[in-house]
């Protein structure tokens, strides 16, 4: 077995099927003297809940100014992680520019967020735009933001 296989586990029943399943692979790989690795981890972010989180930025970036000028997309994008990384207790990175002029941020990449976060996160950009006047082209259903 050279691949990586990954399954969505979304209910007990069809957890148990999928890990039997996986058992004979497993057991004749370790007699065979291989070494396996598990890794089970929360589901991140669904598509869409990235659609929306990309809708909600680009509603921003139309509409809200920063720093006394428009900003792009992604640079919307790029604040808003960092101030809700910071604003949940996470750190965000600053490091020195690689051409020695300034400083450059690394946040925290949002293909990486589970649902709850991006869920959070969502909410974060939108309160933000609603309170800076920026008008929302559609809401975020709220049994959605926290799949």
């Amino acid at each position: 077995m050279s691949e990586r296989r990954t399954f969505t586990l979304y209910e007990p029943v069809q957890a148990h099927k999928a890990l039997m399943a996986l058992w004979p692979t497993i057991k004749s790989m370790l007699f065979a003297g291989h070494r396996m690795v598990l890794t089970l981890a929360p589901a991140t972010r669904s598509s869409e809940q990235n659609r929306k989180l990309h809708a909600i930025i680009a509603d921003v970036a139309r509409q809200a100014t920063w720093a006394g000028a428009k900003q792009d997309a992604e640079t919307w994008k790029r604040l808003f992680v960092s101030a809700w990384c910071r604003a949940t207790g996470e750190p965000v990175t600053i490091l020195p520019a690689l051409d020695g002029h300034g400083v450059d941020l690394v946040p925290r990449r949002t293909s990486k967020l589970t649902k709850a976060e991006c869920g959070e996160l969502i909410e974060y950009i939108t309160a933000w735009a609603v309170e800076h006047g920026v008008e929302l082209d559609e809401f975020w259903p709220e049994e959605l933001a926290h799949e």
